[in-house]
């Protein structure tokens, strides 16, 4: 029985598939095409097309690496079907505020889709460990590296059902 992974939405993992597919479908065949053109001009150990052409098909083929064995790892978890919307769990969005009244709006997702920039909290961060299973109304503290802070638990919704 395969060990449950880390948690990602449905679009994290569509987007990882996404990438994976114009690396492996675009990227990748045109950087072969170069090499393969470099190769034929001659001598390779100056030869700047093909060097560069080599060490990108490497960096790819990292990454496609990578990513197979992160859609492969990872647990697909709809947050639409999310039975307890009372309490934050995977891919719920939250409003908090601080002790100042700053509200803020997070989205619990997985880390492989994090962006704090745009408010999507990695699940194993410290604010989303902090928010798991408050209720609206909870006082949760966060050690963050300026310091503990408390922030309330404001709101919570979940996306809904199709």
């Amino acid at each position: 029985m395969k060990p449950e992974g880390p948690p990602i939405t449905p679009t994290g993992m569509a987007a990882l598939r996404a990438r994976y597919d114009h690396l492996l479908g675009t990227e990748r065949p045109a950087i072969v095409e170069i090499v393969s053109w470099a190769a034929g001009n001659g001598d390779r150990s100056e030869n700047g097309d093909y060097l560069y052409g080599r060490k990108r098909m490497r960096e790819i083929d990292r990454e496609l690496a990578h990513l197979a064995r992160r859609m492969k790892a990872c647990r697909v978890i709809d947050p639409a079907r999310q039975e307890d919307r009372q309490r934050a769990w995977f891919g719920a969005k939250v409003t908090i505020a601080d002790e100042d009244d700053n509200h803020r709006t997070l989205t619990l997702v997985g880390d492989d889709e994090q962006d704090a920039s745009t408010g999507l909290i990695g699940w194993s961060a410290p604010m989303a460990r902090a928010l798991r299973g408050a209720g609206v109304g909870d006082l949760r503290k966060v050690r963050l590296p300026g310091g503990e802070k408390e922030w309330e638990v404001i709101e919570i919704s979940y996306p809904a059902a199709i």
